[in-house]
């Protein structure tokens, strides 16, 4: 039986498949929870309840909710292209799904540890823009589809500051893994020697471009366009309307992911004489997402004008001054000494 396993890969296939579904599962459970705690933090701001009803304390609302999306009936546009309207929705899941192929949680805890990490997870979130096309597109009505398009364009301006703010730090480590961007970060000084010391503009930069990016408040105009009667996905119901949802909020948990590993040093411990484990990376994506919440629950919608002269006048020339200026600090490493490696 071992020989045939070892024959026909399929030993191998299962023993990936079981990792799969360790990441996926915990995952999509999380997000239920996540989902409940973003919306008692906005009701805790605004002085209210929130989600109170359904479970304990009203912790199974999230999957009440799911209950209810998943039994109602899906509803077609008569004129819509069938296929494409429910591909959509797969589309924008999927894609947001499988970017976690490479986000390590702990040490070795990664499914594919890739030296080109970071340019797959840039690839990755680029193709999520076709869901939304593609969902405006197929709904064959003028409001869908004129939302995709200033959802695609703003998904697409805000990747730029993205990127260019990761070029940066992969000057500074050397590296395209995310694993090696943590261990740059390790160090005798600790906390000091984290990157959101030494790059905080961009640490400030790259939080509000993940908040344009997934569609986020204060930048959900995809969702929230009252000339545009909701936007890019106002056709969709039920199920596919759910994994909308679900791939939004997936992407938002990257981010928080990101963030952890590329500015707060991912698992690493801030005390010195505890050990550094998954723990440490779970709580920062819990605190990165916390400040997702309250900037939903305290800051005021921005108009389309503004939230695009926001992403090309003001981060793209400040993100790409940031490259030079990163770069001119590692070609002079006395000077990098002082400003980017912190003394230990």
């Amino acid at each position: 039986m071992a020989e045939f396993f070892t024959q026909t890969g399929l030993g191998m296939g299962l023993v990936m498949l079981g990792q799969v579904l360790l990441i996926l599962l915990p995952l999509l459970v999380a997000l239920a929870f996540l989902m409940y705690a973003d919306r008692k933090i906005w009701a805790a701001v605004q002085m209210r309840r929130g989600p109170n009803v359904v479970g304990v304390f009203g912790l199974m609302q999230s999957f009440a909710d799911l209950l209810k999306y998943v039994v109602k009936e899906i509803v077609i546009p008569a004129g819509a292209d069938r296929t494409v309207f429910l591909l959509a929705p797969m589309v924008s899941l999927v894609m947001a799904l499988i970017a976690w192929a490479v986000i390590p949680f702990n040490e070795g805890w990664v499914l594919s540890d890739i030296n080109v990490a970071i340019l797959y997870v840039f690839a990755i979130s680029s193709l999520e823009v076709y869901g939304v096309i593609m969902g405006g597109w197929a709904s064959n009505s003028k409001y869908p589809f004129l939302g995709s398009l200033r959802s695609a364009a703003q998904m697409i301006s805000y990747e730029v500051s993205i990127g260019l703010i990761i070029i940066g730090v992969i000057i500074s480590t050397g590296s395209m893994n995310l694993t090696a961007i943590v261990h740059a970060q390790e160090g005798a000084g600790g906390i000091l020697n984290w990157y959101f010391l030494p790059h905080f503009p961009m640490l400030i930069l790259f939080f509000i471009s993940a908040l344009a990016e997934t569609n986020r408040p204060p930048f959900d105009l995809p969702e929230a366009e009252s000339e545009l009667v909701a936007g890019y996905q106002v056709e969709y119901s039920s199920t596919p309307f759910l994994l909308f949802m679900i791939g939004e909020l997936v992407a938002v948990v990257l981010m928080c992911a990101l963030i952890s590993l590329l500015f707060l040093g991912g698992w690493l411990s801030p005390v010195a004489f505890l050990p550094d484990g998954f723990l440490w990376m779970f709580l920062k994506m819990l605190f990165v997402f916390f400040c997702f919440s309250m900037v939903k629950a305290i800051t005021p919608r921005y108009r389309y004008d503004q939230l695009m002269r926001l992403g090309w006048k003001v981060f793209l020339p400040f993100s790409l001054f940031w490259v030079v200026f990163v770069a001119f600090a590692a070609k002079f490493e006395w000077f990098w000494g002082i400003y980017a490696r912190w003394p230990m």
